[in-house]
């Protein structure tokens, strides 16, 4: 672990967000640099500045999550092999996917732990003190809660770290007592954080009850998860969410500071990075290779939907437009998606995924950098927690209808003009009938929004969506082996009290 241990020490905190003050400073040790509140929030801003690079958010975790699931596969064959492994379901522990997002995941902890030393040594007003360190409790909690949902059991450090021979020899910690973990961490943001943030890529206390929800989801714990989903409905004009009247402005760059919707933002500021910090791949990655009229260059056509999901979608969901990029323009001329391969030889002829590439806002000359706020958490998932948790604790609910309701709704505002489609769901249905329901609007609403594979997971459905008949079919998904990605195997090496690996690897 000492390519970790390294980051946890001498990490260059680059700051990935255009509306956090702070410039990056180089972070020693706690006592050597955070002695006051502001040198405090200065790390914090550290930590989530980890986030928006190529090795976490801009790519790597999120290209990962998405390709696992059901609602995208490999585009151009072309691609390197890690990228195809990870969607079909055979890589090793040497992925380089894998051995990039980890040590990432463990930089943000790492600023987070040392944050959190500081917090404790500095004198001030205490309410002060405790609102900055909420904030990097969150941020731990959050690089956790990624971690854990993708392999299990994994090593927790929850100190800052000063000399590596201290936690070298490492032991994994158990899925169970990392859920715990990261439970107490939302717990002390939830209390500490203010009701609102000047900026949504600051965590609120809304914010600390959405993931304490959607953690409590994924532990089967209905009751909990619906009195968090349901403390932020009742009180969404206190931390002024709601859900956007159009569902395009959610993924226009230019709108993104004055969206109410957002829980959570990681954002891009559209200007040439520093290293991989910065840099926002996942455009150019979804975007339409050769195409003249999006993405600098045009695209790489690499996470591509399949044909399937695209025409399963009703074409009457305002959702699907927006979604979906169906034509690209090649010498001059705009075509449909089903000559896409006629103008490139690593081209598809499937309809891309539109909801980064279609309003980037500004964008560094080579299209690997936008202006993105990319929302991790948002109201509408919040309201399809609390219908989905009640349904668990009320069958068949009309009240988690009605929340469920609220989010078609929405979906039939095409741009100022209302449709009738998606029609409300009726009151009296089944138990089963509204949860099918309620994963199917979860599928639609949160469309690549890398949520899709989670819900696979936690659902424990991957037999059925990867058959034949699904979305995405793959003959080699096993049950016993794919829930969980590989432990990077360098890790291993350097430390065996990390084996064994997950089973299967």
């Amino acid at each position: 672990m000492k390519n970790i241990i390294s980051t946890f020490i001498i990490g260059l905190l680059l700051i990935g967000c255009s509306d956090l003050e702070e410039e990056p400073v180089g972070l020693l040790s706690p006592n050597s640099f955070i002695k006051t509140p502001q040198d405090l929030q200065t790390a914090v801003n550290g930590s989530f500045g980890y986030m928006a690079s190529e090795k976490y958010w801009g790519r790597k975790l999120t290209l990962s999550i998405m390709l696992r699931g059901d609602m995208v596969e490999i585009g151009d064959l072309g691609t390197p092999a890690r990228r195809q492994d990870i969607n079909n379901f055979s890589a090793r522990d040497d992925n380089g996917m894998v051995t990039a997002f980890w040590p990432q995941s463990y930089a943000i902890i790492g600023a987070a732990n040392q944050a959190l030393d500081g917090a404790k040594q500095i004198e001030g007003d205490e309410d002060v003190i405790n609102a900055i360190a909420a904030q990097a409790n969150f941020s731990r909690a959050f690089a956790y809660y990624h971690l854990v949902r993708i392999f299990g059991d994994i090593p927790y450090i929850d100190e800052a770290v000063t000399d590596v021979k201290t936690i070298e020899t490492i032991s994994k910690t158990s899925e169970a007592e990392v859920y715990q973990n990261i439970i107490a961490d939302l717990e002390f943001a939830k209390q500490w954080l203010p009701d609102n943030q000047p900026t949504r890529s600051l965590p609120s206390k809304a914010t600390a009850m959405a993931y304490l929800a959607s953690v409590y989801l994924t532990l089967g714990e209905y009751q909990k998860a619906y009195d968090e989903a349901n403390a932020i409905i009742t009180n969404a004009g206190k931390y002024n969410l709601g859900l956007e009247a159009d569902f395009q402005d959610l993924f226009d760059a230019e709108k993104a500071g004055a969206l109410k919707e957002p829980l959570f933002t990681i954002n891009y500021i559209g200007q040439n990075s520093q290293g991989d910090l910065g840099d926002d791949l996942i455009i150019p990655l979804t975007a339409i290779r050769e195409d003249e009229k999006g993405v600098p260059n045009g695209g790489w056509t690499v996470a591509v939907p399949s044909l399937k999901v695209f025409e399963t979608w009703d074409e009457k969901d305002y959702r699907r437009s927006v979604s979906f990029d169906t034509i690209a323009v090649f010498n001059g001329n705009v075509e449909p998606y089903t000559r896409f391969a006629e103008f490139s030889d690593r081209g598809v002829n499937r309809p891309h995924i539109a909801k980064y590439s279609r309003f980037p806002g500004l964008t560094a000359s080579n299209g690997r950098q936008s202006s993105h706020h990319y929302i991790t958490m948002r109201y509408a998932e919040v309201l399809l927690i609390a219908a989905e948790a009640l349904n668990q604790l009320q069958p068949g609910s009309s009240q988690a209808i009605d929340l469920v309701n609220q989010v078609r709704a929405r979906a039939r505002n095409k741009g100022g003009v209302m449709s009738n489609f998606p029609e409300n769901l009726p009151n009296g249905l089944s138990q089963q009938a509204l949860h099918d329901a309620i994963i199917e609007e979860r599928r639609l609403e949160l469309a690549f929004e890398f949520k899709r594979w989670y819900d696979i997971k936690r659902l424990q459905i991957g037999s059925s969506v990867f058959d034949a008949n699904g979305l995405e079919p793959h003959s080699n998904f096993d049950e016993g082996r794919d829930y969980l990605f590989p432990l990077p195997g360098d890790e291993l090496a350097r430390n065996p009290n990390l084996l064994p690996n997950n089973p299967g690897y």
